[in-house]
């Protein structure tokens, strides 16, 4: 049994063209991309530069042109049921309580209503949302609704975890409240986690281990780095250390002649 939760290998993602269906576009190539079990591994890379297409390929939402994925040593076929995903936007539904909405995968699962019920207290209690149950999604703040669909993903107790900037919409202080519950939750059992985000500091904040992805088309990492930063983290803090700013120069470093690519193409399509 490999000790890898997740594995992209020599994946390629290749699309027909929106205005020309003769033309086509490579999002993704040549990229392998390997999780280890209770790992924590961030992605970044300019904005739109494929970021969400591998996640969405480890979910098993977007088959590639080619490559292979594997789960925990074993092809992907069809949706990967052993991954959550936690998406940018949260998927809540407007007509269920927070409750409901955290009930509906184990319900879905074919948990009874009564155990369902009393796990998805037990998770929102864990995500500091005990009492609010009862509300719904537009009586509660963007954090509180973050919390929910952390829960949401968390009650189902998946083995993989894929987290598409799902912060990236918060405050600051929220967004690094978010961002301490994560690490403290994930501390507690260690599940494999990919973590897209396009913020650096969050990246390094968190991360065991940082990626870089290229600017598109055909984004590819180009450099990849090791946290070696204590634990427990507390994501504030944690950017005072000196090994913290020494590490951000050096993957900026990689990361910005990037940036500034994705932005020179940004502004041509925007012409």
């Amino acid at each position: 049994m490999s000790d890898h939760a997740l594995e992209l290998l020599d994946i390629r993602c290749t699309f027909r063209s929106k205005d020309d269906r003769d033309a086509r576009y490579t999002a993704v190539a040549d990229t392998t991309l390997r999780v280890r079990e209770g790992e924590f591994v961030s992605v970044v890379g300019p904005t739109g530069c494929g970021k969400s297409t591998l996640l969405n390929v480890a979910a098993g939402l977007l088959t590639p042109s080619s490559g292979a994925v594997k789960v925990f040593g074993r092809p992907l076929e069809g949706i990967n049921a052993r991954a959550g995903y936690m998406f940018q936007s949260e998927a809540l539904m407007p007509w269920r309580s927070a409750r409901d909405n955290v009930m509906l995968g184990l319900q879905y699962r074919g948990m009874p209503d009564a155990d369902a019920r009393a796990q998805a207290e037990q998770w929102l209690s864990r995500v500091g949302l005990s009492g609010f149950g009862g509300r719904y999604p537009h009586q509660l703040s963007g954090g509180m609704r973050k919390r929910t669909a952390l829960a949401q993903v968390l009650a189902l107790d998946p083995d993989i975890i894929l987290m598409d900037e799902p912060f990236s919409a918060l405050d600051i202080q929220t967004r690094q409240l978010m961002e301490n519950e994560v690490l403290a939750l994930w501390a507690d059992k260690r599940k494999a986690v990919l973590f897209i985000t396009h913020d650096l500091d969050e990246a390094i904040a968190m991360s065991d281990r940082v990626v870089v992805l290229s600017a598109g088309p055909a984004t590819h990492p180009i450099g990849e780095f090791e946290i070696d930063l204590p634990r427990p983290r507390d994501v504030a803090e944690i950017r005072n250390d000196a090994r913290f700013v020494a590490l951000h120069t050096q993957i900026w470093s990689v990361l910005r002649d990037e940036v500034l690519k994705g932005y020179a193409q940004q502004l041509r399509q925007a012409a």
